[in-house]
């Protein structure tokens, strides 16, 4: 697996990462314990070295990921979050210093560490200072429980205010074929201050693999059931993107999956995708995006299509879509 810096911020890890939310938490009913921890361990043989997970996604999710690791933990880069009250969306915001101290105890218990390698603000909180939340990620990383900071969906100007305090290291946003927001006023600002950018969801939440059509049904858990973006005519609208792209994966040999994590990875070489799944096949798939070149004139046919492709459906409803961006 070839690696790529994190931005300036010395912290270097494997081109594609693993995002082990999907394995107990957001999608429906997950693995269980034992094949999530054998599915990180194949990602590990497989030569990822960058593994995210938060406290929001439950005790299982670090859990796992602090079992599967232990044995190689010197080899690889934990990420994990903290920002919620209670560690529970549903209940809101919740970034005070004291808070950010629990959460850091908690996660490095279950995660079998001493330390923590990437720890992100999952959502900027406006009722805390961002100067605050640095300065307490800042007294974290003095006291060695933390190596570097990480911000996850900030708006620009909380970028600046937290860097101006403790530098981040890695900001972490959807970004994919389908959600390209970021490249207006956030990738600019990332360069200029030589920090890395990590996209979740490069996959559009399994939308751009293609195994999604309008007639798809979720489990009732499943949080897709109330983004607009997989309403079922949205998802039939936006089929056009995926024959768009299916004739360039088809021309290259390779799959829809591939394609996408390949144009993200020839976007910068400081992007860090971190795509998720349960199914080992998928993993082995994804994986192998690593190794695809995308030459101009591929990245120019991607181009024409997005151009020519209005994609419908908001990414998030109105309630989340305020967490972002602040």
């Amino acid at each position: 697996m070839k690696t790529r810096p994190l931005g300036r911020s010395g912290l270097t890890v494997s081109a594609l990462g693993l995002g082990c939310m999907g394995l107990s938490y957001g999608y429906g009913p997950g693995v269980d314990r034992a094949a999530g921890v054998q599915l990180i361990r194949q990602a590990v043989e497989r030569g990822v070295t960058f593994f995210d997970t938060a406290e929001a996604y439950g005790a299982l999710n670090e859990e796992m990921v602090g079992e599967a690791l232990a044995p190689v933990r010197d080899q690889v880069v934990i990420a994990t979050k903290f920002g919620f009250k209670d560690g529970d969306v549903n209940r809101g915001l919740d970034s005070r210093p004291e808070r950010i101290r629990a959460v850091v105890e908690t996660s490095l218990r279950r995660l079998r560490t001493d330390r923590i390698d990437l720890l992100y603000q999952h959502r900027v909180d406006p009722s805390v200072p961002m100067e605050d939340v640095a300065g307490a990620v800042k007294d974290l990383i003095a006291q060695g429980k933390v190596r570097h900071f990480g911000l996850s969906e900030a708006g620009v100007e909380s970028i600046r205010r937290a860097h101006a305090v403790q530098p981040v290291t890695a900001l972490q946003s959807e970004y994919s074929l389908w959600w390209r927001e970021p490249e207006q006023a956030v990738l600019p600002v990332l360069e200029e201050l030589g920090i890395g950018f990590v996209p979740f969801s490069p996959l559009g939440k399994g939308f751009l693999t293609g195994a999604i059509s309008a007639a798809t049904e979720f489990a009732k858990e499943d949080f897709r059931n109330v983004v607009p973006r997989f309403s079922p005519e949205a998802r039939q609208a936006n089929q056009a993107l995926i024959d768009a792209l299916t004739v360039i994966a088809q021309t290259k040999g390779i799959t829809l999956a591939q394609v996408a994590l390949a144009w993200l990875l020839a976007r910068q070489p400081w992007i860090v995708p971190i795509p998720g799944t349960t199914k080992p096949h998928r993993l082995e798939e994804n994986l192998a995006a690593a190794d695809v070149e995308l030459d101009a004139a591929d990245l120019q046919r991607i181009a024409q299509a997005l151009a020519g492709i209005t994609i419908e459906g908001a990414r998030y409803p109105a309630a989340l879509a305020g967490r972002v961006g602040r």
